[in-house]
């Protein structure tokens, strides 16, 4: 990357973007997994769960424990891009060296391989039967 504007964009998007997840992650340990079942039921009485009951409020809590789980990968994938930048690296592909399009960056400002590098990745991955998380979060 040669232009400083151009990382200096980057760089509030990514700064953004952890400040949201963070926030994110904040409210599923809030509301998920630092209440009981009990708790988060709103349930005072003293008879217990019916096992549909608990069986819906394992799903929810293990559905919420992975959204916090990929909220702190792409957090640490936001952390390394915040490296790269003070290394003055950031915006190269890290397997080809080639620089990673401005689309791609401003799409996926913590990208640290370009579409050809990240879906040979993927391609390699699959046929090995290892499961990647998604590349970006839905939002």
């Amino acid at each position: 990357m040669t232009m400083k504007g151009d990382v200096t964009k980057y760089k509030k998007l990514l700064l953004a973007k952890k400040a949201r997840l963070l926030a994110e992650v904040k409210h599923i340990e809030k509301d998920a997994l630092k209440q009981s079942q009990r708790d988060a039921a709103g349930d005072l009485s003293g008879y217990s769960f019916h096992m549909a009951d608990s069986a819906t409020d394992n799903y929810d809590r293990e559905f919420s424990l992975g959204l916090a789980t990929n909220a702190q990968r792409i957090l640490y994938e936001i952390e390394e891009a915040l490296k790269r930048i003070t290394e003055k690296r950031f915006g190269a592909c890290l397997s080809c060296g080639k620089p990673i399009p401005k689309k791609r960056l401003t799409a996926v400002p913590y990208a640290k391989l370009c579409l050809p590098c990240q879906s040979s990745e993927e391609k390699q991955h699959r046929s090995a039967g290892v499961i990647l998380p998604p590349a970006t979060p839905s939002e």
